[in-house]
């Protein structure tokens, strides 16, 4: 971890990475309502993880599995929205077929 949250408690980590993470998603928010689970609670599932994933990693190679592993999730995150703009755009198309 960074120095400024070496002495924080996994707890604190997990609350701050949660914070920041709920942060950067107003740029492309979430539709929670459709989902089986809370917001905050798949923020704190995705940060536990994170905070044991790096420290299962040895340090001098963190940084780099960390990019990887943001590459990864974006890749795909992007095949899965590119994969619903497809739907949408199939079911609406079959929609204005049967008007």
């Amino acid at each position: 971890m960074t120095e400024t949250t070496v002495n924080l408690t996994k707890s604190e980590a997990v609350g701050k990475l949660v914070d920041l993470a709920q942060e950067v998603e107003i740029v492309d928010p979430i539709d929670w309502g459709m989902l089986n689970i809370k917001e905050r609670d798949a923020y704190e599932l995705m940060a536990n993880s994170v905070i044991d994933q790096m420290h299962a990693c040895p340090e001098n190679h963190r940084e780099t599995v960390m990019m990887a592993t943001m590459t990864k999730l974006l890749v795909e995150n992007f095949v899965l929205n590119l994969k619903i703009r497809d739907k949408k755009f199939i079911d609406g198309d079959q929609n204005e077929q049967s008007k």
